[in-house]
């Protein structure tokens, strides 16, 4: 089939590659993964994500590309701070009104997905793409807002969280599908509408390509090599990858962490080392508490290049997942395929009955505590630190890698994308 035979996608996604989002991430898969069915257009923003637009991307209003078939808009957008909220504001809206604009230059489209990124103004953007182009809209719901800002107290003003609320239930009533990520996720929606006209919705699970991230072997030149650079050699590693953001407890995790001094070793003599690979709102609250605290055994590396991000993540023993209290439904770590493809055992710190502890249990590929319970958190660090090189640790890891091949593929899951899409 070719390009003028097939259907026309247009996706919505606020960051698209080369940035490092998770959300980018999985748009790019989906869209290359999706182009022997569609045609496909994105409308994103120009590489950003840290905060800092380069320089060829700030002469024009928006720039056109075209990345491994993927037709791409990018839209130009103001420099932000990330803990500076009304820097965050502009560059959102910047990219809202622009991404509005956009769609008009797009021709001739079939279907209109929306990821729930930036929050709310997402799934506007959706609304807007059908209503223009008389298109089906299909809602991709990874986080629900406002559930997201009031679980972690980021705003408490009732004005700002009922109009998102309103909203967002609007953009998911004007859906034609809504691909939520998680069991959790779809008892949402249900709860949102209390279980009367709830908009059409399905599960499909995130993903990461196995074929590219999997277990290497310790000895690897470039673990090696990775393990030099941050000077790791000959340490127990106990790793959380990923966003350094409000989500997650961070903060008080790392009170935790204060109880394992410096001189703590495995009974193989490794040093414990606990290291944060990645960047975000709370990366500098965190190392300034390491740091009045002479945490010697925590280090903090910035976000790797992809091509690299195999070595980084084969290069711990043990990986955090986490949430903070709260995000029960409302967000679905996928941080955890990527863990799980290099066959790591996990440290979970999650509510029961969420999509990933539910498959950490099902799968028993890790440790899993109800986010809060310190004393249980610090107890599951010196369990694995007492089985540090165990076969049992790795059993873990192999389980959780196993079941991920098995049933969590990229190929499975962009599959069901494409049958739930041309069902409409």
């Amino acid at each position: 089939m070719n390009k003028a035979e097939k259907k026309h996608l247009l996706i919505y996604a606020h960051y698209y590659i080369p940035d490092v989002a998770s959300t980018g991430q999985i748009v790019k898969e989906l869209a290359e993964g999706m182009l022997d069915t569609f045609q496909i257009t994105i409308i994103c923003v120009v590489p950003s994500y840290g905060g800092v637009v380069e320089e060829e991307y700030k002469k024009q209003r928006f720039y056109y590309e075209t990345i491994h078939g993927v037709d791409v808009i990018r839209i130009r957008v103001p420099e932000f701070t990330k803990a500076d909220k009304v820097s965050r504001v502009k560059n959102i809206v910047s990219y809202f009104f622009g991404a509005m604009h956009a769609t008009v230059k797009v021709k001739n489209v079939d279907y209109v997905f929306s990821i729930s990124q930036p929050p709310v103004l997402g799934g506007l953007l959706g609304v807007w793409g059908k209503w223009t182009k008389r298109a089906s809209f299909i809602y991709n719901i990874q986080d629900f807002n406002p559930e997201q800002i009031l679980a972690v107290n980021y705003s408490r003003n009732k004005l700002v969280t009922n109009s998102m609320m309103f909203f967002d239930k609007f953009s998911c009533k004007q859906s034609d599908l809504i691909i939520t990520v998680g069991r959790d996720l779809v008892e949402t929606v249900n709860q949102r509408f209390q279980n009367k006209k709830v908009p059409k919705t399905v599960m499909i699970n995130n993903w990461i390509d196995e074929q590219e991230i999997y277990p290497l072997e310790e000895s690897h030149e470039k673990i090696q090599e990775f393990k030099r650079r941050y000077h790791l050699e000959n340490k127990f590693i106990i790793m959380y990858s990923g966003n350094l953001g409000l989500y997650y407890d961070l903060e008080n995790i790392l009170k935790v962490i204060e109880q394992f001094k410096p001189d703590t070793k495995t009974k193989e003599g490794k040093e414990v080392c606990f290291v944060f690979v990645g960047a975000g709102t709370v990366q500098h609250k965190l190392e300034k508490y390491v740091q009045e605290h002479q945490m010697s055994n925590v280090v903090f590396i910035p976000y790797q290049k992809k091509e690299d991000l195999i070595f980084s993540l084969n290069a711990a023993d043990v990986h955090w997942v986490v949430n903070a209290k709260g995000i029960k439904g409302v967000s679905c770590p996928s941080k955890y395929y990527g863990v799980a493809a290099i066959a790591s055992p996990v440290l979970g710190v999650l509510e029961q009955d969420t999509e990933i502890r539910s498959i950490i249990e099902e799968t028993q590929s890790g440790l899993v505590v109800e986010p809060g319970d310190y004393q249980k958190i610090k107890s599951h660090i010196q369990w694995f630190i007492d089985h540090a090189g165990s076969k049992e640790l790795k059993e873990m890891g192999k389980r959780g890698r196993e079941h991920l091949v098995q049933n969590l593929t990229r190929n499975l899951s962009i599959q069901k994308y494409k049958e739930e899409i041309l069902k409409l």
